[in-house]
């Protein structure tokens, strides 16, 4: 029922479960799924409590209700949630990112850097984090070292076209309109020197020199494969 989408369907299963036993984990923890899934966060919630008055670190349910907290704006609370994920393993990457993304929302900047941080230290090349981690030092006004953050998650993912965005926004802001150029075409940060020095050697522009390039490196892609 699940995997079809039929949440209403899973609900009214799990409700006949819980009629046979109120204490059913499995009918507990789908009832918040189902609701979860159905935008009745609140309802999601009064059953991942039924699950954590018995167990406080039942991370199904945790989970559920942090995503339900999340949806509700409630982001205090996610912290208070995270912590006990936390408290039970602090190198729970998901809780790292979770607590960095509400401390974000809540405009504590700083402190979610701290855990993206500690993600980084774990995974160091946690996408996540690389970019929540960029946001946050953008609204902190260091706009250099938001830009090296979307830059390295950009080498990790190039797939991303909002990175390559963002951080064209950051050399904007840093008045650097070359290589926000540069950046919105997705040029990495070690590319840009090169294709800057050829400009000022052929006497043209970036926006010349980079379609002259990309050009140059088509054709021998082309002859190549011939």
């Amino acid at each position: 029922m699940f995997e079809s989408g039929k949440f209403d369907e899973m609900l009214s299963y799990c409700s006949k479960l819980l009629e046979k036993n109120p204490n059913d984990l499995m009918g507990l923890q789908n009832s918040a799924l189902s609701l979860l899934n159905l935008g009745k966060f609140s309802e999601a919630i009064t059953y991942c409590d039924m699950v954590l008055k018995e167990n406080n670190f039942d991370i199904y349910s945790l989970t559920i209700k942090i995503h339900c907290l999340e949806n509700l704006k409630r982001y205090e609370e996610v912290l208070s949630c995270c912590e006990l994920i936390l408290d039970k393993d602090k190198n729970d990457v998901w809780a790292l990112n979770t607590s960095g993304l509400a401390l974000n929302e809540l405009s504590r900047f700083k402190e979610g850097i701290e855990f993206y941080d500690k993600t980084l230290k774990i995974e160091g090349k946690n996408i996540t984090a690389l970019m929540n981690k960029a946001i946050s030092l953008s609204f902190l006004g260091d706009h250099q070292k938001s830009i090296e953050h979307y830059d390295m998650a950009q080498v990790i993912d190039p797939s991303m076209k909002e990175l390559a965005i963002a951080k064209s926004r950051g050399f904007e802001k840093l008045g650097l309109e070359d290589e926000a150029f540069l950046a919105a075409q997705g040029v990495l940060i070690k590319d840009m020197e090169k294709i800057k020095s050829d400009a000022k050697e052929n006497k043209s522009s970036v926006f010349h020199q980079f379609c002259q390039t990309e050009f140059e490196e088509k054709e021998a892609k082309r002859k190549k494969t011939g």
